[in-house]
């Protein structure tokens, strides 16, 4: 991610970011879909993005609330039907606008300006996984279907595979997540992630997400306390699947915490 994210607040408008890939509460229902199903927010705005208000959403990457008695993590191989759909990023972007294109294999993820740029298979040593990109324009790169020629038209890009077993997929996801946290101290001036939060479904039902803020908004070399983020990357576990979603529309933190929750659902 080059120049950092771009200005917006609350508007829905798409970070200018070099960004190259994306890979975190509530009674667990639909077993043998292998997903949780959140019941939705208090007030119900939207009603097709769920929430939950009895699980915790804490500020240290080590933190979260307790776990439902019984939960289990998804099994089987990951799909299409675990990654995010253009509902998700409704009301701050039209779903309407967003065009939604996939593709499996290896491909590159993360933020090549912090982290530098490596593909899964380079990170991991796995195989395949399933890469989603959501845009505002047809446009898309001539070599991955999934990222816009103009990084203002991604909305978001996400990346989903699944683990031998729920041991693993944890350390990739931790692997994965370490990656990410060195991205929250940068020179002043340069763009730099947020603290950590962490959502906890269950045990092996987790995810971690960050906020991504501007570099004007950096002046100490960390993310500004009390200031409202512009989208941001989480990294995703459920069961035996992993991923990496990163946001590049301009989400604030509720915003974030609910497409993080509806793609913790899905995975």
């Amino acid at each position: 991610m080059s120049g950092g994210p771009a200005a917006g607040g609350g508007h829905a408008v798409v970070r200018l970011r070099s960004a190259a890939a994306a890979l975190v509460a509530a009674a667990a229902l639909g077993l043998a879909t292998g997903r949780f199903v959140l019941p939705p927010p208090p007030g119900g705005a939207g009603g097709s993005v769920p929430a939950s208000a009895s699980s915790g959403a804490s500020s240290g990457p080590d933190s979260g609330s307790a776990s439902p008695s019984g939960a289990t993590g998804a099994p089987g191989p990951v799909t299409t039907e675990n990654l995010l759909e253009p509902v998700a990023f409704r009301p701050e972007v039209p779903v309407g606008r967003i065009h939604v294109t996939d593709r499996y294999g290896d491909g590159f993820y993360a933020n090549p300006a912090c982290t530098g740029e490596k593909t899964l298979t380079q990170t991991l040593g796995g195989p395949g996984a399933h890469f989603r990109g959501l845009t505002t324009s047809l446009r898309t790169g001539p070599d991955d279907p999934t990222r816009a020629t103009d990084q203002v038209d991604q909305v978001a890009r996400e990346v989903a595979a699944e683990a031998p077993s729920p041991s693993l997929a944890q350390d990739f996801a931790e692997r994965l997540l370490l990656e990410q946290v060195s991205c929250q101290e940068e020179p002043a001036g340069h763009w730099v992630y947020g603290r950590t939060t962490t959502l906890r479904l269950a045990p092996d039902v987790t995810a971690s997400w960050m906020g991504s803020y501007e570099g004007l908004l950096n002046t100490t070399g960390r993310a500004p306390e009390g200031e409202e983020p512009c989208g941001g990357i989480a990294v995703l576990r459920n069961g035996s699947h992993y991923g990496v979603l990163e946001v590049h529309a301009c989400l604030g933190t509720a915003a974030m915490d609910r497409v993080v929750r509806t793609a913790l659902s899905r995975l």
